[in-house]
């Protein structure tokens, strides 16, 4: 009952103030007063408002109205953002489409329209939304960022920025949808990760000037095995020298049962006793590894026994994390795959195949090599995944 009255209650004070034009009578009485600039962060214009909006929008209007109380000018423009991935899957879900081909193929010109289509038809279900929240704005000029006005003035703002000079052309490594064929930013993976198992592989990587004696590496990407340049280890962790069979094994205390029984330990020592080791890559036979500088071992503090085996292997053209560490030790990159997640020429016998496609072949060549140890292993992570 009480929740009927209070919504009734409600209705009626925002019905008072649209009949007595409550709103328009406040900006007049403070049109001559000290500006307070308020600059609204834009909503997505993709679907109603959820609780959390609510809750973000009733904070901007409690700042606003305070400063009307002191009688300050405001603007008072709402803002749609109407671009995005958010945006754009939910219209292919609308037209039955699936990829980013789909698109090409239904037309780019028809598919913008139809985003612009829902924008459209969200903002104004938000607006009502905010009304009946009791927000005030003017909605009648609400900016959209799908604007020509709104994008001209961001080129022209970078346009500025090359002139003076604050622009430069660099490389970064992004997560990237090739379902979508595009980067993904941070803000739309947000609450895009989901716990996904995969296939562990451990791999024996030779010492280049040892005999029988092996680096044991686990990942769970193997794909990116192909653009290997270096190993990664913990200067201050203990790791272990044990022999089995003939064969001598390298890796951190703690991860030993990785290997099958029976073995025994040879020697304790840290890591930083293993920097600058070279070591035989995985795929060192193939043409976009010709180049590479000998592969060797380098420090890495954020290498831990918690998982794997203490020694990781690095692809700096596929990772965040990896692309740093090859700015910090001057190593080699190679970007593997294109923006369908296929291998590119210099490849070899992997070129045309996708990251799933090759994975058999992957271990095949890993197997016919002796580097492959066992794949057995299941292991669950947290995944960066699209909506």
């Amino acid at each position: 009952m009480n929740r009927l009255r209070n919504g009734y209650l409600i209705e009626n004070i925002v019905d008072y103030w649209s009949k007595n034009d409550i709103f328009t009578k406040l900006r007049e009485k403070n049109r001559s007063g000290e500006t307070f600039s308020f600059y609204d962060g834009p909503i997505t214009a993709n679907n109603p408002m959820g609780v959390h909006h609510a809750w973000g929008r009733t904070l901007k209007d409690v700042f606003q109205r305070y400063q009307a109380m002191k009688g300050k000018h405001q603007r008072y423009q709402n803002g749609f953002d109407c671009q995005g991935l958010w945006l754009e899957v939910e219209v292919e879900k609308a037209l039955g489409l699936n990829s980013k081909k789909e698109i090409i193929d239904y037309g780019l010109e028809k598919f913008a329209q139809a985003c612009k289509k829902r924008v459209n038809h969200f903002a104004a279900v938000i607006t009502q939304q905010s009304i009946r929240l009791g927000q005030w704005m003017d909605w009648s000029n609400s900016y959209y960022t799908y604007d020509d006005n709104n994008i001209e003035h961001i080129w022209y703002f970078l346009k500025k920025c090359h002139e003076n000079g604050w622009l430069y052309l660099g490389t970064r490594v992004l997560p990237w949808c090739y379902r979508c064929g595009t980067s993904l930013s941070s803000h739309e993976q947000s609450d895009s990760y989901e716990e996904l198992t995969h296939e562990a592989v451990y791999i024996k990587l030779p010492f280049k000037n040892e005999t029988q004696t092996y680096f044991m590496v686990w990942t769970t990407t193997p794909w990116t095995l192909t653009a290997n340049v270096a190993l990664a280890v913990n200067p201050e962790l203990d790791y272990l020298i044990i022999q089995k069979d003939q064969e001598k094994f390298v890796l951190a205390k703690g991860t030993q049962d990785v290997l099958d029984r029976p073995w025994d330990i040879l020697d304790f020592i840290k890591g930083k006793e293993l920097l600058e080791k070279r070591y035989i890559g995985p795929f060192d036979d193939l043409t976009a590894q010709k180049e590479v500088k000998s592969k060797k071992v380098i420090p890495w503090d954020e290498v831990s026994n918690l998982e794997g085996t203490g020694v990781v292997h690095i692809a700096p053209g596929c990772g965040e994390e990896d692309y740093e560490l090859s700015k910090k030790y001057n190593l080699d990159v190679i970007a593997p795959i294109d923006g369908e997640a296929k291998y590119i020429e210099g490849f070899d016998y992997l070129t045309g195949f996708t990251i799933t496609e090759a994975f058999d072949l992957i271990l095949e060549k890993l197997k016919s090599k002796g580097f492959l140890y066992k794949t057995n292993q299941i292991f669950t992570n947290s995944v960066k995944t699209i909506f």
